[in-house]
């Protein structure tokens, strides 16, 4: 996937950064999490300053590896790296949009939101220990739910990627079970189910596929027109993923500059928390200060611009206060 846009600012256009000169491009890969929210912004930014914008969606791990290699003028990754990480690679972070990992199926007959899953069982489900969709865990918790007795097919990511990071920490996190045999990381061993690239082959997967389920980021949930679940979250709600339980998550958040902004959003304690949430970060090559400029020019517009988009989108605009706090990690590392 890319996002492919051209050339230069308006005269029009006020931002606290060196004008781009026309015919300037920039190229970014990484996360496929964010990519309807990126690629929307990118159009808009596009129409609104002609500047070129080339995004691969090619997963967290990807996005990783290139901006290491210096490959590319941006990364992007759904895991956020550590301080020691990011040292040795001599790389900056910055959170730009907060989102949520959902779980979808494909049931004939189930509606979105009819399902529920604790945590135990969802977890149970991705080990491999039920089998089947009339197992009595499931049905303990949907009691008035008809559930065939149909074999379940787990889909899962394939290649490395920070919406996988997100998922499994999140099962590390509510399942000891899962924290011992499996663990958690842009890439795992799992125990079972079959594996699609990217956000789009999970759901394209989980469409095509009766009786699967799998996980991706909300976005594609609604793209792929898939049923998503509830989850029953640390409070003890059930609860749909949506703007209101995104939102209720990232009310939690404490995001540290002085960490570059290393923080995990699952398993929020809010009543209506989802307990899936998570940001998406940028990476950026601490020593190209030019690029950077150009970079963040980019996501300082879609601060200012592009909320309502995100929001259209089913993600989570930044607060205002941890936008301000971006800005001036910006400004301390010299963009």
């Amino acid at each position: 996937m890319q996002i492919l846009l051209a050339a230069a600012l308006t005269a029009s256009l006020v931002l606290p950064f060196a004008t781009v000169h026309a015919a300037e491009k920039l190229n970014g890969a990484g996360a496929s999490f964010p990519y309807p929210v990126y690629s929307a912004w990118a159009y808009s930014y596009n129409k609104a300053t002609g500047v070129r914008l080339n995004y691969q969606s090619i997963g967290s791990g990807g996005g990783q590896r290139q901006i290491s290699a210096r490959t590319v003028d941006f990364g992007a990754s759904d895991a956020p790296l550590t301080p020691a990480k990011l040292k040795k690679h001599n790389l900056l972070q910055f959170p730009a949009v907060i989102g949520g990992v959902t779980p979808v199926v494909n049931i004939p007959g189930l509606q979105a939101g009819q399902l529920k899953l604790d945590a135990s069982t969802f977890c149970s489900i991705f080990l491999g220990k039920i089998a089947y969709w009339d197992d009595a865990m499931v049905r303990k918790a949907n009691p008035a739910l008809q559930l065939p007795h149909k074999k379940i097919t787990v889909v899962h990511r394939s290649d490395g990627s920070g919406t996988t990071a997100i998922f499994t920490h999140y099962l590390s996190e509510t399942c000891p079970a899962w924290k011992t045999t499996v663990g958690e990381g842009k890439a795992v061993q799992w125990p079972k189910g079959i594996g699609g690239k990217g956000n789009e082959g999970v759901a394209n997967y989980v469409k095509r596929t009766k009786y699967s389920i799998g996980y991706v980021e909300y976005a594609y949930a609604k793209q792929s027109k898939l049923a998503h679940t509830r989850l029953r979250n640390r409070s003890g709600s059930f609860v749909e993923p949506n703007f209101e339980t995104f939102s209720d998550a990232a009310k939690t958040a404490n995001f540290n500059s002085k960490r570059h902004f290393h923080l995990w959003l699952t398993n929020a304690p809010g009543k209506k928390s989802w307990p899936i949430a998570g940001a998406t970060f940028i990476l950026l090559a601490k020593e190209k200060k030019v690029v950077n400029r150009k970079t963040v020019q980019f996501f300082d517009w879609a601060f200012k611009n592009g909320d309502k988009t995100a929001q259209r989108l089913v993600y989570i605009p930044l607060p205002a206060a941890l936008k301000n706090k971006v800005r001036a990690y910006w400004k301390s590392q010299g963009i």
